[in-house]
Formats: C-alpha cells, structure tokens, sequence
C-alpha cells in the first residue's frame, strides 16, 4: 500500500481517461490539416495519410508502455527508471509541450472563435491570465470541460465527414514534389496529430485497475488500451477524411483556405453545410463548429496550465527542483512559483510569437522530444521484458521521431532556441537546488550502489488496543478535537488524528518523493498533534496522529477510514464562503455520500 500522503485514488475509468485523451490529442485535427495544405497546398492528402500512420503507430507504442507503467508511464516516470538526469530532461521536454499546449489551443481557439486577426495575441494573453486566475483554487475536476465537450466535438466531425462523403475526389490532388527533402519538411511540418499522445501515459496511475488486479500488482492494461484505440481510431480516420474533404473543395477556393487555414474545420463546415443544405445551415453550422471546437481547446489551455503546475511540483518533490521554494502552498493548495511559471512562460512564448505557425513549431519540437525521450527509455530498459515485436516497434518508431526531432533542430532556428533555453533554465535550477540542498554528483560502480541503495521503508502496521477506534479529522484546535477525545475515552478506544495539507495539484505520473510527508515538519500539523498527544497522555487515550498530503481530502479520508478499519468517523462542520465552496466543494458532502454503511459518521458543530 502507498503511503497515506502519496496515495492517489483509482477512479477513472476506460471511458472518461479516452475523453481527457481526446480533449488534448484530437484537437490536433483542428490545425494539423490547414498546416498541411499551407505547407503543399494540394498535394499534400499523401503527407497527411503518412502522419496519420504514424500516430496509429505511436498509439500502438503507448498501448505498450501504459501496460508496463500502470502507475504512471509519462517520459519522467519512464526515463528515470533509467537516469534521473534523463529523466529531468524529459520533464523539461515536457514543460516545453504543455507550455506549447497552452499557448497554441489559445491562439486557436480564438482563431475559430472569429476574433479579428489584429487582436488573436492580445485576446490569447487575456485568456491565459483567466486561467492562471482559475488554476490558483487549484484544478479540482480538472478535464471535466474536455469530457463533456469530447462528445459534440465527434458528432461535429462525424457530420462535416457525413456531407462530404457525396463531394470526394481525386480530381483536385496534385503530385508531390519529386524532391525527397521537400516532402520530408512538409511532413514534419504537420507531425503535431502526435500532439497529447503523452498524456494517456501520465493517467495510468489514476485509471481504474483491470479485472483481477489488486493496488499492489495493479494492472491497466485493458483500461488503457480501449481509452487509446478509441481515441487514436477517431484522431486517425478522422484527419484522413477530413485532410481529403479539404482537398475536395473547389481549386476555386484555393485563397479561402490558405486565408483560413488556422479554423479549417470552420471553413469546412461551412462549405460542405452550404452544399448539402443552403447557405444558412453552412453559415450556422459553421458558427456551432467554431463554438464547441474552441471551447474544446479552452479547455486544452486549462488542461495544460494545470498539468505544469503538477510537473513542477513533482520535480521539487523529487529534489530536481528547489524544494522549499516550488513546493510553498497558497491557502488553497497550490504551489505559489509552478502556478506563476506555468502561466507566466505561456505569456512569454505568446507575447513573442507572432502567428499561429510560430507556435505549432515550438510546440513540435517539444512534443516530439518527449515521445522520443519516453520510447527510447522504454527501448532500452530491460527489467520491462519487452517482446521481440515490442522491441522492434518501439526501435523504429524511435529512429522515426529522432529523425523529426534533429530536422525541427535544423530548420526551425526559433523552436531550436526555445528547447535549448527551457534545458538550461531547468538543469541550471536543478544544480542549484542539488548544491542548496548539501548534494554532489559522483560516480560509483554498479556493485557499490547496489549496496548504498535506499532501503524500502517497511509497513506502518499498529497493534491496536481493544474497544471502538475513532477518526477525527481537523484543520486547526477545534470543539471537535475536544469532542474526540471524550469518545474515545467513554469507549476505551483508539483515537486518530488525521490532518490534511490539501494539495490541488495534478501530478503527471507516478508520486516519487525522497522522504514520507512528516507532521512534524508542518507548524500547522505539529501544533494540533502536540496538543492532543499530551491531551491523550493526561487521560489515558492512545493517540495516533496521522498526516497526509492529498489533491483530493475527501478521497484521502474514505481511503484512510477503511483501510485503518474506523468504527467512527467524526468531521467539524465546515465553515466556508459560497464562492470558496461552489469552486472547492464541500469535503463533508462528499465523504458522506461515499462512506461504508459501516463506519458511523458524526459531524461536530
């Protein structure tokens, strides 16, 4: 069992895991096409089928890797199990995707919004900073908005491909340069349909377990799997029909479309509507399309902004990053400087870019670099047992996007210089952080670490005494304390005193710490386990403080109510601000609606 201040509940199943999936990787669709055919204009229904196959491929890869990785296979969890310096460079490939992601479905959103042109970057900014704002009560139902917007973004699809299935042709396609060079660029170009691939990976540690899997062997594999095909066949056909219904259209419109191509799905809409039903369904329809798809990316940015601020606290949890200084919580949760860099570099890269292009170069050489990071990692970690057909699907697939990853190097200078000043920013923080923290880097031979390896803590068990045992849960010295302690003393019982740090934090992956959460290190904690420590001494009440550190309380207290085997579980009454309670919820609530029928609950006011 993980220990109480890492545990993560496993409540996402197969269905909601392939929305979140589909709120980050299809919206790829939604600029992958119009990039292609600004690229090669309409020769390029080749160049989008050879990216469509490799997305298949690479979706076939993380089937592999979510299987060996059930509780987290992101490329920071994959890549240090083989290096911890491989794996912060992974991480920072991933700052640089997930800032690329809230940068790049905010200009795009407001791109199919219809905002002029002349105020895209400044709307682009406004919005980051509303959701900046957002992310600082901390990302509770973060992905909410992309699984209930997941289902109209497919029906969309499905009906623009349903209109255009009569009107599909061959007649407009033109030859692809006979220049093996040229096609190559262009297909690298448009590589972004890999684009939120890795984030299914980073699930695995919250997925619902597999038939016959326990949390100490979890499984997810068939979890993942149906979440992956689902989304992957959808993103797949989907931009193939799509890219072909574009190149269908009238060469008549050839200046339309390389005018639109940032809201192609737009002009398809609208095109293809006005075909099958006159012009007022094509230019509703349009509209609506422009409405659920942008919506769908404004969730991407939230999505993103908040998957960083958890990336950043992981890395200062696992000591890569200054501890003290990225792990400082604001009151309701959240890391001060994560929520601050992962809004501000969005601000940065969008403040400097100017256009739609710019982005989707910066935010391929991030996302490639991940992908690659996270399969070559997986390729040449042994202790997976991958099979020889694994072995060579990843081999390939790894040379592939290496290749990409060196031609995004060579030919976009810009997304060169944003990479390499996201590497050295990072591991000069981590140096800095390792050196404040009284730690050097040497190297010793395998058998000597072997023997200096940090030993698995062992299993906290208690020998309980006889009589009921009680749980009082409580964020400072309330009447409820008081209340717990007469309990406990009238029924000669146990007596726990749990106290949460809430942190509302998604963290990507598995939750690797250097140390346990200690509630003597938290003045808060210490101040109530003190009291009731010498409280429980005076008259003769075993006490036993408990601290954890969770995203969600409510999850943490049933998790700990049934696992310590609780006869009684007592909560104060909250005491909070209608605004502060409809964006946080009420923990009480939600305990009760879950609790066993055989834990009594009491709710001390």
């Amino acid at each position: 069992m993980e220990s109480p201040g890492v545990h993560r509940p496993r409540n996402v199943d197969w269905q909601r895991a392939a929305a979140l999936l589909y709120g980050d990787w299809g919206t790829s669709k939604a600029y992958v096409i119009g990039a292609a055919f600004l690229a090669i204009q309409f020769s390029s229904l080749p160049i989008i089928l050879a990216v469509c196959a490799v997305t298949a491929v690479v979706g076939y890869c993380y089937v592999i890797i979510c299987r060996h990785f059930p509780d987290g296979g992101g490329v920071y969890s994959a890549a240090r199990s083989q290096s911890r310096l491989l794996a912060v460079i992974g991480a920072l490939l991933l700052v640089a995707v997930l800032t690329g992601t809230a940068s790049l479905s905010g200009w795009a959103a407001m791109s199919y919004f219809q905002v002029p042109k002349e105020y895209i970057a400044t709307a682009t900014l406004g919005l980051i900073v509303i959701v900046g704002v957002i992310n600082y009560f901390g990302p509770r139902h973060s992905g909410s908005m992309a699984v209930m917007l997941a289902v109209p973004t497919v029906v969309v699809v499905v009906l623009i491909i349903a209109m255009s299935l009569p009107h599909l042709t061959l007649a407009n396609l033109e030859r692809t340069h006979d220049n093996f060079w040229h096609n190559w660029k262009a297909f690298v170009g448009v590589i972004l349909a890999l684009s939120g691939v890795e984030a299914i990976a980073n699930l695995t540690g919250v997925m619902k377990l597999d038939a016959g899997a326990t949390m100490e062997k979890p499984v997810v594999a068939r979890t993942a799997a149906k979440s992956i095909w689902l989304v992957a066949l959808e993103v797949v056909l989907g931009t193939a029909l799509l890219g072909w219904a574009m190149l269908s259209l009238s060469p008549d419109l050839k200046n339309l479309l390389l005018e639109r191509w940032e809201d192609m799905l737009n002009v398809l809409a609208e095109q293809y509507g006005t075909m099958t039903f006159g012009p007022v369904f094509g230019k509703s329809f349009g509209i609506i399309t422009g409405v659920i798809v942008g919506l769908l990316l404004l969730s991407a940015v939230n999505t993103a902004i908040g998957a960083l601020i958890g990336l950043l606290y992981l890395l200062a949890r696992d000591g890569e990053m200054p501890r003290k200084l990225f792990t400082r919580l604001n009151p309701f949760g959240v890391p001060w400087v994560p929520l601050f860099i992962a809004t501000g570099l969005p601000l940065i890269v969008v403040a400097m870019s100017p256009s739609q292009l710019s982005l989707m170069e910066l935010y391929a050489i991030g996302v490639v670099g991940a992908i690659t990071v996270n399969l070559g990692s997986c390729l040449f970690n042994k202790q997976l047992g991958l099979n020889l057909w694994e072995k060579l699907v990843l081999a390939l697939t790894f040379v592939l996007l290496f290749a990409v990853e060196l031609t995004l190097a060579h030919e976009k200078h810009n997304a060169l210089f944003f990479i390499v000043c996201i590497l050295m920013i990072g591991l000069s923080l981590r140096a800095w952080s390792q050196r404040r923290a009284g730690l050097r880097t040497i190297t010793v031979s395998q058998e000597l670490a072997a023997h200096v390896a940090p030993e698995t803590m062992p299993e906290f068990r208690l020998n309980l005494n006889p009589g009921q045992t009680i749980l009082v849960a409580a964020r400072g010295i309330t009447p409820v304390l008081k209340f717990a302690l007469e309990e406990a003393r009238l029924r000669q019982g146990s007596l726990y005193v749990l106290f949460i740090k809430e942190l509302a934090v998604n963290l990507p992956g598995l939750v690797q710490t250097a140390e346990r959460p200690r509630w003597q290190d938290d003045p808060a904690a210490a101040k109530i386990m003190l009291a009731m420590l010498e409280q429980g001494r005076q008259i003769d009440v075993p006490v036993v403080p408990v601290y954890a550190v969770s995203e969600s309380p409510a999850a943490t207290i049933l998790d700990l109510a049934a696992t310590l085997g609780i006869d009684i579980l007592m909560l104060g009454s909250p005491h909070r601000s209608t605004l502060t309670a409809l964006l946080k919820g009420n923990v009480v609530t939600e305990v009760a609606r879950s609790l066993p029928d055989n834990i009594q609950l009491v709710i001390h006011s």
